[in-house]
């Protein structure tokens, strides 16, 4: 059974206070009861007691060896015969002064000297009396009498005491218990503030795991993952826009410069129909760009994701971009029917940014030879250019390095480090070889048809 939902506490220590305070109300209840009940049996055996050693005390003044029972008087009978009444077998041999047979105390002293056995029994009442008796021979009866008053009266002193006692002790629980909580759930607190202040991606920080209990050492192994996660996604969103862009900015620079060209000269019909098709086309390549990062993004690449004459979807790649005037490019293949094992607008997202890259170094010519060795297809991209500086060779895949940035040039030094990713989701790779020369050699390795 739960608490209803106005009265429930709306804070984390309010509830586990809470369910403190009530667990330990409960016990101390249990306990509370429990103790009074064993401490008024306690109290009323200590009365059955005293009423057992005053009979004995009288039974001592009984004769019972002759034909007739005779009670001795001593000095100090009056305080023998307070409240004690001796009978033999139905007839009342003795009774206190103040007592009659017919009132209700007269009547309980009767029952209980002639029902054969030794009891006990209680009379209701404002002021409740206790009577025992005590069996002789002869069917002698001694029945005693002993106000239970003060025996009710620390009867209930126990139990205000214990009341009280279990006040103070609920109250220190329900303190001690907030002071638990609250100095238990301060990592919680400021685990809370650090993550409020801190950034997925401006910092490095994490909650780590020193100093901290299990469970909340658990809590920020978690969210450490967790940021480290989400860090991960937002530099490949990062990566993928910067990529998208990169890839982007040739076909749209096309159409670009294609409605430029189209509205400064005379339109012609073959002229509109020309820049339909180029704009055409690179919108379409656009196309293909967007669906191949997405997809390679999302990875969700087939296991085998299709083939592709290589020849053709060079030369269709090279026509797409740019080629400066004063420089020369050549496709070759060494079987005009090799196949590559992945899709054609993939293989144009490879080779795509080493061609550019190749075209803007060249002095002269480049050329692009595709070739079948025992792992796999080759495409090698050359230029006589002059080469990757030696010192930048290590970094020349690693996304947002340049080797000159003060070269006039507006890349963002993401296309080889795509053309490799985008190589090695499908099982191949991109290398540069530093041992050619002059110039630079880029080549392609993808999976065989």
């Amino acid at each position: 059974m739960t608490a209803p939902p106005l009265l429930a506490p709306h804070t984390l220590r309010g509830r586990l206070s809470l369910v403190a305070l009530t667990s330990a109300a409960l016990l101390i209840t249990v306990l509370t009861v429990a103790f009074n009940m064993v401490a008024r049996q306690h109290l009323q055996h200590q009365a059955d007691d005293d009423l057992r050693t005053r009979a004995a005390a009288v039974a001592t003044t009984v004769d019972t060896s002759g034909p007739a029972i005779r009670v001795h008087e001593g000095a100090h009978d009056d305080l023998l015969d307070s409240n004690v009444w001796i009978y033999a077998g139905t007839r009342l041999i003795e009774q206190p002064p103040n007592a009659t047979a017919d009132n209700p105390l007269g009547h309980t002293a009767r029952t209980l000297a002639t029902n054969g056995g030794p009891g006990c029994a209680t009379t209701g009442g404002p002021r409740p009396v206790r009577l025992c008796t005590l069996r002789l021979p002869g069917r002698t009866g001694i029945v005693t009498a002993a106000d239970l008053t003060p025996y009710q009266s620390s009867a209930d002193t126990l139990l205000y005491g214990s009341l009280a006692l279990d006040t103070v002790m609920l109250a220190c629980t329900y303190a001690l218990t907030r002071l638990a909580v609250d100095r238990a759930l301060r990592p919680v607190g400021a685990m809370t503030d650090q993550a409020t202040q801190w950034g997925a991606v401006t910092t490095g920080q994490r909650f780590g795991s020193a100093h901290l209990p299990a469970e909340l050492a658990r809590l920020g192994t978690s969210l450490d993952a967790l940021l480290d996660r989400t860090r991960a996604l937002l530099r490949h969103e990062q990566q993928l826009t910067a990529e998208l862009s990169h890839e982007l900015r040739t076909p749209l620079s096309r159409i670009i410069a294609e409605l430029d060209w189209w509205q400064t000269r005379p339109r012609t019909a073959h002229d509109t129909r020309a820049t339909h098709l180029v704009i055409s086309q690179a919108a379409a390549s656009m196309h293909t760009i967007c669906d191949t990062l997405l997809r390679d993004a999302r990875e969700v690449l087939p296991a085998a994701p299709g083939t592709a004459l290589t020849l053709p979807t060079l030369r269709r790649t090279v026509h797409q971009l740019n080629l400066p005037d004063h420089v020369t490019l050549a496709v070759t293949s060494q079987d005009p029917h090799l196949q590559a094992g992945i899709g054609a607008a993939l293989l144009e997202r490879i080779v795509s940014p080493l061609l550019a890259n190749s075209m803007r170094h060249a002095r002269s010519q480049v050329s692009v030879h595709a070739r079948h060795d025992a792992d796999g297809v080759h495409i090698d991209v050359t230029d006589d250019g002059p080469g990757v500086p030696p010192a930048f060779a290590g970094d020349l895949f690693v996304p947002g390095r340049r080797a000159e940035p003060t070269d006039g040039h507006d890349g963002a030094g993401l296309g080889l480090p795509l053309a490799r990713r985008l190589a090695r989701s499908v099982g191949g790779d991109v290398h540069y070889d530093e041992q050619h020369t002059p110039g630079a050699r880029f080549t392609v390795r993808l999976p065989p048809a």
